[in-house]
Parts: C-alpha cells; structure tokens; sequence
C-alpha cells in the first residue's frame, strides 16, 4: 500500500495493484474563489501542485479508478471533471452520480454499501461534515474503507468531525492506516466541520496500532489548522508517534 498526497484531500493510493485518485482538487493555485466567507480575500488553492503540467497528465493516465467522497469543489472540481480520462471509473456516494456522469464520465458507480475493483473491496462509511445547523446544510460525505486479501485495510474518513461513525468505522474494519482530512475547517460562525487536532489525536487514540495521515490543511482558506501548528500539538501527545503529516508530494508505505 502506498499513499501519496499530491495537495488538500488529493491522494494517489496504490492499492492491491490498482492506481486510485482520491478527491481530486487539481485547480492551479489561486484559480477559484475562497470557500463562503472565512477569509474572503484569500483565493484558492492557496499552493500550487506539486507537480507540472507534463507530469499530472501522466498521473492521470495512469489511474484505474477515483473515489470521490463528495463533490465539494476542494474534492471534486470542474479541472478534475475536465481533465480525468472520461473512461476511468469513478466511485462516489449516490447523491453525487447524476452531477459525475453530466460531466462526460461513462462509467460512475455509486456506493451504497460496498463495491468490488479487481481485488479491492470498497465500503463506504458514513461520517459527520460538521454539527448543528451547519453539519445539516453541508450535506451527505462518505468515507471509504478498502480492503484486500494481499493488503493492510486502509479507511479513507472523508470530510468528517470526530464522531461515532467513525468510531465505528474503525472498530469493525481494524484498518493498518487511516486518513483523516484534518484543517479544522470553519466559517465566521459555528464549530468546524473537519478534524481538529485535538480530534485528529481522538482518532490515534482508538487503535494504538493503527497510523493515521492527517491531510487537508494548508490549502484551503477555511481550513484554519496548519500543518505546523497540528506537528506541534502532536510532538507533546503520547500518541503523537503515530501520526503522519506529510508534505505536499510526499509517499507513504505500508507493506502487508
């Protein structure tokens, strides 16, 4: 298993000897306009790609499949739905198929409960994008959990607060490696509606030999939870060891 953060929630995950794009935000730097009205002077994508234009259409041909948590566009935007061979399979939640397949895309599984891919199994998981009134209008995430014979399981949470679907999640799946999209994102009012650090800890804490990737920070205008600030939060916790911060481009690797 070999995930690779390519920037925010994108990820590269080699698994089980297929290619899998995850949440795909490929926008140039300062290419949108900033999410609702936390800072809203700031553009987005606050940092360019890790990698040029040569080398992200080779990434893109060579991808088997992409998972989509949900169609937020710092997860699924129109560079991704323009760029993404329209052959490729996408899997996604079943509210988000009809706005996938407009786009051109001629084979999009949606996931109520689980998929096959080769020798993966995919099983979608709920999650929590935020409390209250604005949980409720941020509408349905997924995350997903893969898992193969020759594999260690990974559980992708998607864009979720600490909350019991995911303590659920990995209660049942036991996964080697899960990746939370961290950033503490928020808006001018109401509690954040992805991990905090004190959350991203939380997650460590339900398995003590489970890894966790903290991603989607840095990038993002709302996502207010740095990367620097989460390595420092982490180095005074006792289950600091476990978590993996990494850098835009940087590869991660399990083996079975």
């Amino acid at each position: 298993m070999d995930i690779r953060l390519i920037r925010h929630a994108t990820l590269v995950v080699t698994f089980a000897g297929q290619r899998l794009l995850v949440d795909p935000m490929l926008s140039p730097e300062g290419a949108m306009d900033p999410v609702g009205n936390a800072t809203p002077e700031t553009r987005i994508p606050m940092r360019s790609l890790p990698v040029d234009d040569e080398e992200l259409t080779a990434l893109l041909d060579g991808i088997d499949a992409v998972l989509v948590t949900h169609t937020h566009r710092d997860h699924w935007d129109a560079v991704a739905a323009e760029r993404i061979p329209h052959d490729r399979t996408i899997f996604c939640q079943a509210g988000d198929r009809e706005a996938i397949a407009g786009a051109g895309f001629s084979d999009v599984r949606p996931i109520d409960d689980a998929e096959r891919f080769g020798e993966i199994v995919i099983i979608r998981t709920g999650g929590q994008h935020g409390t209250g009134e604005i949980g409720a209008a941020m509408g349905p995430v997924s995350g997903f959990v893969l898992a193969a014979s020759a594999e260690p399981t990974l559980y992708l949470a998607g864009d979720t607060v600490m909350c019991p679907e995911v303590v659920a999640a990995v209660r049942e799946h036991r996964p080697a490696a899960t990746v939370v999209n961290a950033g503490a994102a928020r808006f001018l009012t109401g509690e954040p509606i992805t991990m905090t650090a004190t959350e991203v800890e939380a997650v460590a804490d339900l398995e003590p030999t489970m890894a966790v990737v903290a991603v989607h920070m840095d990038t993002v205008n709302h996502c207010h939870l740095t990367r620097s600030a989460l390595r420092e939060h982490l180095g005074q916790s006792p289950v600091g060891s476990q978590v993996v911060v990494p850098q835009d481009g940087d590869r991660t690797v399990w083996l079975a």
